[in-house]
């Protein structure tokens, strides 16, 4: 591999799918030689669309590709256990889209699966690869504002999702927190780790899955993050950390920014801008390009989006669930804590969990 491209089979044919091929065609180093949905047509098309050469029309057929080096999983995030543990099983290495899963339990088992077989595996999580993204993570982590005392994000939007939409659909994980709100929290621990307590309110839908959502993130060092996602408001989008000598803004797009502002004591303000040899500021290439090293680098996973990383993240998503009442099918009370998640991965136990009880949903 380290002497030619790296071989991608993309498993989906949405939206995400195409536009991590589009993004994957820019890289001279990689190559997208198979793509696989339910049925054969979808699959077909998306082949002629994006001319990838063979299209298999099950996802068995693409995990057991053996000129497939690596597989990115597109499907709705309800479908990611399967999805990714078919090619796990396989000895397939994996990219798979965010939320990892629906719950720990299910990451969990992806993550001691791929250990136990020795293969690749990484969450998609396009924020932690970002270069700027990178940067300012490395100026928190050298002090530049101080001690983080909090972090605020917030990620909303607001569109035409009647009733079936998958936004709106507990089978399909629908709701604002497991789509939008894993970014608020993703950026929270990538600065200040897991918390040690999760207190979460909601608005819920007729369907049982949440409008929107608010959390309040504590750790014991004292830092909070105040933490939003909403899909009935289109909302700034923005970010901020709080330090004991400064705070860094991040205006628009957080999760993808093109710039962010260093403010600190007795100083004048520092813009820092995405830097345009890196590539478009709001691209998958990053995520792709990480990959493609850790692969070439024999490794099993990737320092930027480590799995215990993401485990954490999961876990964190379960608590805010479980404190607003947000249940999908098949789920039980084990898939509210994430105690299962962590056991089958031999990581630490769930969140300490705040106060409980939804906010009543409107009529």
């Amino acid at each position: 591999m380290a002497e030619r491209k790296v071989r991608w089979g993309i498993l989906a044919t949405g939206g995400m799918a195409a536009r991590f091929t589009a993004d994957l065609a820019g890289l001279p180093d990689a190559e997208v030689v198979a793509v696989a949905s339910r049925t054969e047509a979808p699959a077909r098309e998306f082949a002629r669309r994006f001319g990838i050469p063979r299209a298999h029309g099950s996802w068995e057929a693409l995990a057991r590709d053996e000129e497939v080096d690596v597989v990115y999983v597109a499907t709705p995030h309800a479908a990611h256990r399967a999805a990714a543990g078919l090619c796990l099983e396989a000895g397939r290495n994996v990219l798979c889209e965010k939320p990892f899963t629906l719950n720990a339990r299910e990451a969990g088992e992806l993550v001691a699966l791929a250990r136990r077989r020795g293969v690749f595996l990484m969450e998609a999580m396009w924020t932690y690869c970002n270069p700027l993204v990178r940067r300012l993570k490395a100026l928190v982590d050298d002090g530049a504002v101080g001690e983080v005392r909090g972090v605020q994000a917030d990620f909303g939007l607001t569109g035409s999702f009647p009733v079936g939409h998958r936004l709106r659909d507990p089978a399909q994980g629908g709701g604002a927190l497991l789509d939008l709100g894993v970014y608020p929290v993703a950026f929270a621990q990538l600065l200040l780790g897991e918390p040690s307590g999760v207190t979460a309110r909601a608005v819920l839908s007729e369907e049982g899955v949440d409008l929107q959502t608010g959390a309040l993130l504590t750790w014991e060092g004292g830092a909070l993050a105040a933490l939003h996602c909403s899909i009935v408001g289109a909302t700034p989008n923005w970010a901020a950390v709080t330090g004991s000598r400064g705070r860094i803004e991040v205006p628009h797009g957080f999760f993808a920014p093109d710039r962010f502002v260093l403010h600190r004591e007795g100083r004048e303000p520092e813009e820092f801008l995405a830097d345009p040899a890196d590539g478009p500021h709001d691209g998958l290439a990053h995520e792709a390009r990480e990959v493609m090293r850790a692969l070439r680098a024999g490794e099993r996973e990737s320092p930027l989006v480590p799995l215990d990383g993401t485990l954490a993240v999961m876990r964190t998503l379960d608590a805010i669930r479980a404190q607003v009442g947000v249940r999908y099918p098949g789920e039980t009370e084990d898939d509210d804590t994430g105690r299962a998640g962590a056991e089958a991965a031999g990581g630490a136990g769930g969140p300490v969990p705040g106060p409980a009880g939804p906010v009543p949903a409107p009529a």
